[in-house]
């Protein structure tokens, strides 16, 4: 893992909100993620936001590392797709670091985003983004990429 010249961050967890409510509609969940990306020897880091209920991707990003701006500018890309005066939207993630820091919670803040995050580290608790992950693994059948570019 990749952590070169990573500041200090402020962080915070939150608890995992009850996600048992049926997704009946777009932008009511959205799910996020981290996913490693062969490149030559080395790996990428790919950042997810997937609406739950359409399983579209609303923000992606990729990076060498996993400092916090890789999943940071994947939220910068989803929200702008949000309209105004839009109903309430959960965004839930692991409780890794990126998904903890200052910025990633003020940005959600600033939309009125609810934040959730899973309780056990279970990867049953994020299924979603993981099956995305996977299906993403499944269609590039493990290959490598020559070069992050």
């Amino acid at each position: 893992m990749k952590y070169r010249n990573q500041k200090k961050v402020w962080f915070q967890a939150v608890q995992q909100l009850n996600l048992q409510l049926p997704v009946s509609r777009p932008n009511q969940l959205w799910v996020s993620d981290i996913t490693y990306i062969r490149t030559g020897n080395d790996f990428s880091y790919l950042s997810l936001i997937t609406d739950a209920y359409s399983h579209k991707i609303v923000g992606w990003a990729v990076r060498e590392t996993l400092h916090t701006t890789g999943p940071l500018t994947a939220l910068q890309m989803a929200v702008k797709t949000l309209q105004k005066g839009k109903e309430s939207l959960i965004h839930h993630s692991d409780r890794g670091l990126q998904y903890c820091c200052q910025d990633y919670i003020k940005l959600l803040s600033s939309h009125t985003i609810q934040i959730s995050m899973t309780n056990q580290g279970d990867p049953g608790e994020n299924s979603i983004a993981e099956r995305i992950n996977r299906t993403i693994k499944e269609e590039f059948h493990c290959q490598a990429f020559l070069t992050f570019e």
